[in-house]
């Protein structure tokens, strides 16, 4: 069972309980959630910047709670039943982080390796090109992730109705600072229309997310099913 909360906080509130980015946020939302103080993180939220205000969505398998610091009528919950994730076509609204792995080279142009002789990570860098941006969407419906066992492609479950307008924001970077170090995230809000191609993995997409820096407020799909 997956649950959706809509919490609506103002700003003099975030100010006072010294949520200033996203990292803190990261770190607050764990308030919904008080009986699972050593738990992984099994939840996707999105923060959205209103007039004097911010509305924060919350995805979890676990029941979230109002906390203490957001008002007994800013809060709202529903749970997701299974026919709501049963539709065909869904108008799709997501914030992501969207990046690409460059290989890391030496000056020779030759990849870098680890002590254990084993390539380095990429480096991650954010996309901003329009069509690679398109492309990484339309190939996350394909391909969610690799199974870690397998190694194989985990599909997504849906595709892009291609027919239909698709709106790609400019990236926006999402500034915070942890352990004392500043670093930001390269947000791109996307918002159109899917197909389910693959019922049981769209719903896995849905409960894990989307794209990385998922505990920063990406990867969350808000969905209201439509007839084409």
């Amino acid at each position: 069972m997956n649950w959706l909360a809509r919490l609506e906080v103002d700003s003099e509130t975030a100010r006072v309980e010294r949520i200033f980015d996203s990292y803190a946020w990261h770190k607050k939302i764990w308030d919904c959630f008080p009986n699972m103080p050593d738990s992984e993180r099994t939840f996707l939220t999105r923060i959205d910047p209103l007039e004097g205000a911010l509305r924060v969505w919350v995805l979890a398998d676990t029941k979230p709670i109002c906390p203490q610091w957001c008002p007994t009528e800013g809060f709202a919950l529903n749970c997701i039943s299974p026919t709501f994730l049963s539709h065909r076509h869904y108008a799709f609204d997501v914030r992501t982080n969207p990046v690409k792995s460059l290989v890391q080279r030496d000056a020779n142009g030759q990849p870098l390796l680890k002590a254990n002789g084993k390539r380095k990570s990429g480096k991650r860098v954010a996309l901003i090109n329009p069509d690679e941006l398109r492309a990484w969407l339309i190939r996350k419906g394909d391909v969610r992730c690799q199974d870690k066992d397998t190694g194989k492609d985990v599909p997504g479950g849906f595709r892009i109705v291609e027919e239909m307008p698709l709106e790609i924001s400019p990236m926006i970077e999402s500034h915070f600072r942890k352990n004392g170090e500043s670093a930001y995230h390269g947000g791109v809000q996307f918002r159109g229309t899917l197909e389910v191609t693959d019922r049981e993995h769209f719903i896995k997409t849905y409960q894990s997310g989307m794209g990385s820096a998922k505990g920063f407020g990406f990867g969350l799909l808000l969905l209201a099913p439509i007839n084409l």
